[in-house]
C-alpha cells in the first residue's frame, strides 16, 4: 500500500488530527474488548469495569487489568503511538483523540491526548481524591499480580481514571476532544471500527468545517465513503509515518 498521498496530506495540513482505537493497541499484544479474542468474551472479565464491584472488591479489577492497563507482561507503546509521537515532534500532529484506556499515547510523548473513555495515565484515591500517575501506581504495587494499590494518606484505594459501567464520560476529555477535531483541517481515523458512540461523532466534526478525513482500520467502517483515503494495514502506516518523519528531521 502507497501511504505517500496519505502522508503528503498530513504535511500540508495546517492541524491534523489523528484519532485511535484498540487496533493501534493490538499491535503491542494488548486484546481489544468485543473481537474474536476479546476481552469481553470472558464473561468474568466484563465485569471488571463495573464500579460498583470495584468499590466492593478492588481486587477484581486489578487481578483482570494486569496485563489489559498495567503492562506487566511488558506490554509497551507500539509502533502507532511511537509514530504519532514522531510525526509530533516534526510539527505534523495537532493532538490525539483516543478511545483507548491504556495511556499508551502519553506514555510515548504525544500531547495532548483526550481520551473519551478515560485513561490509566491518572489514578485517584477513591477516599481522599490524592492523585498518582501511572508509573507511580506500577512503583506501588511492586509488579505484584493482582495488589491494589492503597493511599498512604488515608489508606482509601486508588482507581485508574479509566471510565467505568455506571460513571459519566470524562466531560473535559471530551470536550477538548470535540474542540480539537472541530478545529482540524484533517482527521487521520487509526484502528477503529467507528462504531462506539459517542465517541464515534467525533471525527465527522472535521468534515463539517470543511477538512478531510483518511481512515487505516483493518475492517469497514460506517464512515469509508466519506474518506479520501482508506487502507488496512495499520502497521505499514507505522512504518511509513516514522520514516517520513525522520526524513523530515
Amino acid at each position: 500500500m502507497d501511504f505517500r498521498p496519505l502522508l503528503d496530506a498530513i504535511a500540508s495540513a495546517r492541524r491534523p488530527v489523528f484519532f485511535t482505537g484498540a487496533g493501534v493497541s493490538t499491535l503491542c499484544g494488548i486484546p481489544d474488548f468485543r473481537g474474536p479474542n476479546g476481552v469481553y468474551r470472558d464473561p468474568d472479565a466484563a465485569r471488571m469495569f463495573e464500579i460498583a464491584l470495584f468499590d466492593e472488591d478492588p481486587s477484581f479489577f486489578y487481578r483482570k487489568a494486569d496485563s489489559l492497563v498495567y503492562g506487566n507482561d511488558g506490554t509497551k507503546p507500539g509502533p502507532v503511538h511511537e509514530a504519532l509521537a514522531a510525526l509530533q515532534r516534526s510539527g505534523l500532529c495537532a493532538g490525539v483523540v483516543t478511545q483507548n484506556i491504556d495511556g499508551l499515547h502519553e506514555r510515548a510523548g504525544s500531547s495532548p491526548v483526550f481520551a473519551v473513555h478515560g485513561s490509566a495515565a491518572t489514578h485517584h484515591c477513591r477516599t481522599c481524591g490524592d492523585m498518582k500517575t501511572f508509573e507511580e501506581i506500577r512503583a506501588i504495587r511492586g509488579g505484584v499480580p493482582g495488589a491494589v494499590p492503597r493511599c498512604k494518606i488515608c489508606g482509601g484505594v486508588y482507581k485508574p481514571d479509566i471510565t467505568f459501567f455506571g460513571e459519566a464520560l470524562p466531560e473535559a476529555a471530551f470536550d477538548g476532544a470535540v474542540r480539537l477535531a472541530s478545529s482540524a483541517d484533517l482527521v487521520v481515523v487509526l484502528g477503529s471500527s467507528l462504531t462506539v458512540q459517542p465517541a464515534a461523532s467525533i471525527p465527522p466534526l472535521a468534515l463539517r468545517a470543511g477538512g478531510r478525513l483518511a481512515i487505516v482500520n483493518r475492517g469497514e467502517t460506517p464512515l469509508d465513503r466519506l474518506a479520501f483515503f482508506r487502507a488496512d494495514d495499520l502497521a505499514a502506516f507505522a512504518r511509513a509515518a516514522l520514516a517520513f518523519a525522520a526524513a523530515r528531521g
